[in-house]
């Protein structure tokens, strides 16, 4: 079993694997990282419930989580928002140069 100390170093690892990959916003591996977080701190919960571990230690990584989630969450809905933006641009092109063609036709008749 790793020691407490390495279970808090590999927490702190993966928080910043998940911070750079938030950053490039490869949102494919953000979502395998995110699948290794509950992994992660299960046992670091575990190490608190015994006494190996303190508490304000682990809340502390535990917030700055939490924020990089809010962080996260807002860049997603961000880049949501400019993908929806962009594909209506997209619909609207369309139906512009649809309604040109379909004008274009009645004029050549």
């Amino acid at each position: 079993m790793a020691t407490p100390e390495t279970l808090l170093a590999n927490l702190e690892q993966l928080q910043e694997q998940l911070q750079e990959t938030l950053e490039q916003q490869d949102w494919e591996q953000l979502s395998r990282l995110n699948a290794q977080v509950r992994p992660t701190v299960e046992p670091i919960m575990s190490e608190v419930e015994q006494g190996r571990l303190s508490a304000t230690l682990v809340r502390e990584h535990l917030e700055a989580l939490n924020r990089f989630v809010s962080e996260a969450n807002s860049a997603a809905a961000k880049a949501r928002d400019e993908a929806r933006a962009s594909l209506q641009g997209v619909s609207q092109n369309r139906n512009a140069a649809k309604t040109y063609q379909d004008v274009s036709s009645n004029r050549q008749r």
